[in-house]
């Protein structure tokens, strides 16, 4: 399944595993806990997306609805929203809260590249 994923896509608590595990072994999965609520989550979504689409398929972004999937926010003792964590070979590099501006999204990524 990971092969076939698209570059930006909704996973939920059954799709986790595969969507954002398994598939960072291809490349680095960035995974963004938000809620609808949130202004500081939907002003950096507009950022993760263009930064992902900048990538040209070397990193995915996975989109975590955090209301609606409180067991995986509480899987990965989540504190507040926004939080994006990346994920490489199945475990999780680095992560960040609040807002960020497209710079340090690039250089977040960057550090987990080859």
């Amino acid at each position: 399944m990971p092969g076939t994923l698209p570059m930006i896509y909704d996973v939920d608590e059954s799709s986790f595993d595969d969507k954002v595990l398994k598939a960072s072994a291809e490349v680095p999965v960035l995974v963004d806990f938000w809620a609808d609520w949130c202004p500081p989550c939907t002003a950096l979504t507009p950022v993760l997306e263009r930064v992902t689409q900048e990538y040209g398929g070397r990193v995915r972004l996975a989109k975590v609805d955090a209301d609606e999937n409180m067991k995986l926010a509480g899987r990965y003792q989540l504190r507040g929203f926004p939080t994006v964590l990346i994920f490489v070979n199945g475990e999780e590099r680095d992560r960040f809260s609040s807002f960020r501006p497209v710079d340090f999204v690039r250089g977040f990524i960057d550090r987990q590249l080859p």
